[in-house]
């Protein structure tokens, strides 16, 4: 019903966790993930199996090789439990697809609501416990709208920490990987075993990303920058009322939190992110465009064509202008150790209220990627429907070591990280 799984590898699965039990109770215990079920967005590569990216153009697109990020969890023991629906080419923040359906958010099982995108399943099958944590990809919000949509946490890394070999391409100056998980400590486990350079992955060869799943959660003398609120446009009002809450638990535990106004609000900066991910989206979906057999998504079409209205000129000039807002970016958050604001503007809305021509979603998000930042999505409250809310903490890049001390403190302080959806009319 939930229809988060594509590909499902029932049988390999348990071939898996039979070898893993063998493993362990022989002695041979390779750590934390060991037997461990986890699947992964389909855009990334598992050998044998076709990478769709959430599109019938590639319904029988069988690869040879497996991505790093997923090989690396195979070799600590973890159990592959099969591939997760998402927005065709991870083209939409709402977590729809045309052809292949937008799976349920497990929140509401009386009406079909937002599941967040573009990794959709990853944060449903996460949510529902189908699998222990998911791996997703992100590029202006994909990995932290679906856990905020889904009450989980979710990761973006610094991009050049974590390979993107065997990754479908939607953007590579934006691109980034990493995981969705009940907990923050999950998901400092799963980022250590997928974190570092890769020789696969020019952009990771100076990779030297911390390691964070034994660090701690003293705040205490913290300097957080909590964003304006007349920076944050259109937010609904619970929204900024937990994010409000939220800083006051910081400061309970010992946190400076000084409220602070941008260089530019997060969603003037979704300019610059939207030109460079269409741009290169279209070079990268060009080809399958000009073959186009009617089977794309309307939405994402249309998406993918804006991407050939620039010149070559305007592109450069963009990434000029990233440069720039970067450094400026970098001078205003100078003595503070991280970022509070919102994860998504609204909480989950029903599917057939949507407008697919804006993208709402990720209007809170997208300036992470843009500025090269590393943020992590974790629940803080709920909405008078009783739809999940997330905080999103941003941090400097390479300073992941921050976002899991931040949200491990907060985790111990609040109960939102315990809530799960009632799934009871599913299995009777």
């Amino acid at each position: 019903m939930l229809h988060a799984f594509v590909i499902l590898c029932a049988d390999r699965a348990r071939e898996a966790a039979k070898a893993a039990e063998r493993e362990i109770a022989g002695g041979t215990y390779r750590g934390k993930l060991h037997g461990i079920p986890f699947a992964v967005k389909d855009l990334l590569d598992v050998a044998g199996l076709p990478t769709g990216a959430g599109s019938l153009h590639l319904s029988d697109n069988v690869v040879e090789e497996t991505a790093t990020v997923v090989q690396r969890l195979i070799e600590a023991g973890a159990v592959f439990l099969g591939k997760l629906q998402m927005v065709e080419f991870a083209f939409g923040g709402w977590g729809t697809n045309t052809h292949l359906g937008a799976p349920r958010n497990p929140w509401d099982l009386t009406e079909h609501r937002s599941p967040g995108g573009s990794s959709s399943g990853s944060g449903v099958a996460v949510a529902a416990g189908m699998v222990a944590f998911s791996l997703a990809s992100d590029t202006g919000g994909s990995i932290r709208s679906p856990a905020a949509m889904n009450g989980i946490v979710g990761l973006k890394p610094t991009i050049s920490s974590v390979s993107t070999h065997g990754v479908f391409p939607l953007s590579q100056t934006l691109d980034s990987i990493g995981p969705l998980t009940r907990s923050v400590e999950d998901a400092a486990i799963v980022f250590d075993a997928i974190s570092g350079a890769d020789r696969l992955d020019p952009g990771t060869w100076g990779a030297n990303p911390p390691r964070v799943s034994a660090g701690g959660a003293n705040v205490g003398g913290m300097r957080l920058a909590l964003l304006s609120p007349d920076q944050l446009p259109g937010v609904q009002p619970s929204i900024l009322d937990a994010l409000v809450r939220s800083a006051q638990v910081f400061r309970e535990l010992g946190a400076e939190v000084v409220e602070i106004r941008l260089p530019r609000t997060p969603l003037e900066y979704c300019v610059g992110a939207s030109h460079i991910i269409r741009t290169e989206g279209y070079a990268n979906l060009a080809d399958l465009m000009a073959e186009d057999r009617g089977a794309f998504d309307p939405h994402v079409r249309a998406r993918v064509h804006a991407g050939n209205a620039g010149t070559a000129a305007q592109f450069a000039a963009r990434l000029i202008e990233r440069r720039e807002d970067m450094v400026a970016m970098r001078e205003v958050l100078e003595g503070f150790d991280a970022l509070l604001l919102p994860a998504t503007p609204i909480a989950s809305p029903p599917l057939n209220t949507i407008d697919e021509q804006a993208m709402p979603l990720s209007d809170l998000t997208r300036f992470v990627n843009y500025l090269g930042l590393c943020a992590i999505a974790l629940p803080n409250g709920v909405n008078p429907e009783g739809m999940p809310l997330s905080l999103q903490i941003v941090a400097m890049p390479s300073r992941e070591d921050i976002l899991f001390t931040l949200g491990r403190a907060f985790e111990g302080a609040t109960p939102w990280h315990a809530r799960r959806p009632d799934l009871s009319s599913l299995t009777g």
